[in-house]
């Protein structure tokens, strides 16, 4: 029972350490400004679509609420939105790239 305790204890101490740490991440629209390349590739093409596999629509980023791009990127890193080319190119990004994306489209137009 004692083991147990203490797993859940530890359990609990990892958890609050990962929301203090992406609770410190900020945005830094001009960091971002390096890291975009992947997505102007399909949310900067006129008329937000593409086609790959098939042709359909794509949000337009800018002027997007950060915290709802983080919330979306954070989704398709973990699995809970699917589509697989944003699953591969999320799952790559850092907490900080997330942020900084994150920032620099919220303050477009």
């Amino acid at each position: 029972m004692k083991k147990i305790i203490a797993l859940a204890a530890l359990t609990a101490l990892v958890s609050m350490v990962d929301v203090a740490a992406a609770a410190d991440v900020v945005g830094n629209p001009k960091a971002a400004e390096n890291k975009i390349a992947m997505c102007i590739g399909c949310h900067g093409i006129p008329g937000y679509k593409a086609t790959f596999p098939e042709v359909y629509a794509v949000p337009m980023l800018g002027g997007q609420n950060a915290k709802y791009l983080e919330n979306a990127l954070n989704a398709y890193k973990k699995g809970d939105r699917k589509h697989p080319t944003m699953h591969g190119i999320a799952a790559s990004l850092t907490d900080q790239d997330i942020a900084d994306l994150a920032a620099y489209y919220s303050q477009q137009k």
